[in-house]
């Protein structure tokens, strides 16, 4: 296992602006890490340079404390799986998941015991002698994995294995690679642009944007604060609903308003946000704090009005895509698929105004609020 450390971390192709910007970040021994962020965001770049696939243009690669930045590939100790799987298609399962070690010159009684390992470990074991061609997507991307895994390096590092994969193999792939990281206890860094795959299968996620670091935290607590309009808005489906607004005194009271909705700060928050009143605000509304029922949204619920655009129904639940008079932007609202709500109706509901985030329209960033 092996510890990872960024430090000023940059890339730069040429007389071209930085691909990835003085970016500093600690991954742990043991740790699993999630790079997310769109394309081009230079999330695999970085891992790249991780892996000594990529020169350093500056800053450092530190692995276990030691700068690793002019040492082979071949050196470090990592291991990676790539998108396309990379398998040779004229070799066996066998040989393909062999043939690393054989360049390392590993006794073949110690190739043979770790590739019956790994076949017991990720199901291969009945398909050691297929070819890819004779092997399902699904179990190509195990087989991807297996050769990583025979290897037994300080870390994993995971080029987006999973997005060739369809939606119920990818479900499935990713509970493989929860259960093989404890079971390991191996560092492993996951690339992906896919926010269910950084909620539910890391320990941290670092999101980026523009080559740049927009936040590092726990999953839910990345979800539950994020650190600006950009990490409230790529995070999660749907999104966060950012709506321009501002925020209004009523005597002693604040009230943040977008169009007709009118959403009272709770009392703990307005401190924090009194300097703000009479300025420019964007309102952040998570679509599931939103409820037909006033007990459930609690003691600090507000209520409202919205016409319904849309319902996209998904199973357990729906989302309506819904309109509140004078606002900018529609507003998504999470419900259950019980409450029957055809487009064009008029909905009541409730929201939790404990929950409510106000973004700095000009810096993008979060407003601090206290902890309840």
């Amino acid at each position: 296992m092996a510890s990872i450390d960024l430090r000023n971390l940059s890339k730069a192709y040429g007389p071209t602006p930085p691909v990835v910007r003085a970016i500093n970040l600690e991954i742990a021994d043991g740790e699993f890490m999630i790079f997310l962020g769109p394309s081009g965001c230079g999330k695999s770049t970085t891992l790249r340079m991780i892996a000594g696939l990529e020169t350093v243009t500056s800053g450092e690669v530190r692995i276990d404390g030691a700068v690793v930045n002019d040492l082979d590939p071949a050196k470090r100790d990592l291991a990676i799986v790539f998108q396309n799987y990379a398998l040779y298609p004229h070799m066996s399962v066998r040989k393909n998941l062999a043939f690393g070690l054989r360049l390392r010159h590993i006794p073949e009684a110690e190739i043979t015991r770790r590739i019956q390992d790994v076949g017991e470990i990720l199901g291969l074991s009945q398909l050691l002698d297929r070819r890819p061609a004779h092997l399902s997507g699904g179990q190509r991307q195990r087989v991807a994995l297996g050769r990583a895994l025979v290897r037994e390096p300080k870390a994993f590092l995971l080029d987006e294995p999973l997005s060739n994969l369809d939606a119920k193999l990818r479900a499935s792939m990713r509970t493989e690679l929860i259960k093989l990281h404890r079971r390991l206890g191996t560092t492993m860094i996951h690339v992906t642009h896919d926010q269910v795959e950084a909620m539910t299968m890391g320990q941290r996620i670092c999101i980026m944007r523009d080559g740049e670091i927009m936040q590092v935290g726990a999953p839910l607590e990345v979800y539950r604060n994020p650190a600006n309009l950009f990490v409230a808005d790529f995070l999660a489906t749907p999104p966060m609903n950012l709506l321009p607004g501002r925020l209004e005194a009523v005597g002693e009271d604040l009230v943040a308003v977008a169009g007709a909705l009118r959403l009272p700060i709770p009392p703990a928050y307005r401190p924090a946000y009194a300097p703000l009143s009479g300025r420019e605000v964007v309102l952040g509304l998570r679509p599931e704090d939103f409820h037909p029922d006033a007990r459930r949204a609690g003691p600090l619920a507000a209520g409202l009005s919205l016409t319904v655009e849309t319902v996209e129904a998904l199973g357990p639940e729906q989302i309506l895509v819904s309109r509140v008079d004078g606002c900018a932007k529609d507003i998504a609202v999470r419900t259950e698929s019980a409450l029957a709500i055809r487009p064009g109706a008029r909905l009541d509901l409730s929201y939790d105004t404990t929950k409510i985030h106000l973004f700095d329209p000009t810096t993008t960033l979060c407003l601090t609020r206290p902890a309840l």
